[in-house]
């Protein structure tokens, strides 16, 4: 079978790879769709810290199911996504129904090898239902689930307001999950302009602030010198983070989405008299899966406007740096695996 590996930092190619043999308990997917992410970026680019080269990547996935145990519910064409991580379900956070943060967690395209490919055996209870979802939104749920389960970690409550910094994928999934949760006002804040121009014009979050050297006086006029009851960052870069607390209104929260390697440090006192809820959020639940299927099928989520690029499985190793080359424009790209 055709899978896409990247070898080592910025060399990726189209691999023959040996397909897969169904195991026991496990499902056999006719992969059908990967979108590609800000991880498979970085795994191009060097900059994954979790990661062995090479790696055959793609967690964002849709397919159809080829075979299935006997027994199992799922029927043969189904249409699926997956949840990619994949936890041991015996250690204390798994036991304690957390297994988005499994200690011996192994991530699909990250510590594993991913679904960038045209075939995929996977074990049955990563394999979600997607019936009624196109195989292009299959593959948008799984970064749509990383956003909703952000907000739903944040407590955000109906009238809140919150601050969203980062308008790549993650970002605006965080946002539309954040107005679907009643927020009162949504500001989005990125250093691009153009990103922040299409999340208005195409996605309905209206207020955006471009991330210059005005940006805190931006964010003092809004709230009317009061800062925001949430804040969320999804961006992943250090500057970003530290940056951040200072947007969180006294009694507000402070959710981290993204994940950097270098070390994360507030000023205690800033941090202590705002009484600040400092969250971290990795990964998603079955319930933010189930969350983010029912919000696409009732039209809350606007998929069509979200996917911004397509390409074949062949296409990939030329367009991925071109890609990254054009984030202004980018906000998901899809692989179609024929």
């Amino acid at each position: 079978m055709k899978a896409l590996v990247c070898v080592q930092p910025e060399e990726i190619r189209v691999e023959q790879r040996p397909r897969p043999v169904r195991g026991n308990g496990e499902v056999l997917l006719r992969m059908r769709r990967a979108g590609i992410c800000g991880t498979d970026y970085h795994i191009y680019g060097g900059k994954h810290p979790f990661l062995e080269y090479p790696r055959l990547i793609g967690h964002e996935l849709a397919g159809e199911v080829a075979e299935a145990p006997a027994g199992s519910s799922l029927t043969v064409g189904q249409v699926v996504t997956i949840n990619p991580y994949i936890s041991c379900g015996t250690c204390r956070a798994c036991r304690r129904g957390k297994p988005n943060c499994c200690a011996r967690i192994s991530v699909l395209g990250v510590h594993a090898d991913g679904g960038m490919c045209e075939w995929l055996s996977v074990p049955e209870s990563a394999v979600i239902d997607a019936t009624g979802l196109s195989l292009d939104q299959a593959a948008m749920v799984e970064f749509l689930a990383i956003g909703a389960h952000a907000v739903r970690r944040s407590g955000l409550s109906v009238g809140e307001d919150a601050v969203v910094v980062g308008a790549g994928p993650i970002g605006v999934a965080v946002a539309l999950f954040a107005r679907i949760a009643g927020a009162g006002r949504i500001v989005l804040v990125d250093t691009r302009a153009p990103r922040l121009a299409y999340a208005r014009d195409h996605l309905g979050l209206d207020e955006g602030v471009v991330a210059d050297e005005g940006l805190a006086e931006a964010l003092t006029t809004i709230s009317k010198g009061e800062m925001f009851d949430h804040v969320f960052d999804a961006t992943g870069n250090i500057h970003a983070m530290r940056a951040g607390l200072g947007w969180v209104a006294h009694g507000g929260s402070y959710t981290l989405v993204g994940v950097c390697k270098d070390d994360l440090v507030f000023a205690d006192p800033e941090f202590h008299k705002r009484e600040t809820t400092l969250t971290a959020s990795r990964n998603a639940l079955s319930v933010d899966f189930d969350h983010v299927i029912a919000s696409i099928r009732s039209g809350a989520i606007p998929t069509d406007a979200i996917q911004t690029h397509t390409l074949t499985l062949d296409e990939a190793p030329q367009r991925l740096p071109e890609l990254i080359a054009e984030a202004d424009s980018v906000l998901k790209a899809i692989v179609t695996i024929a």
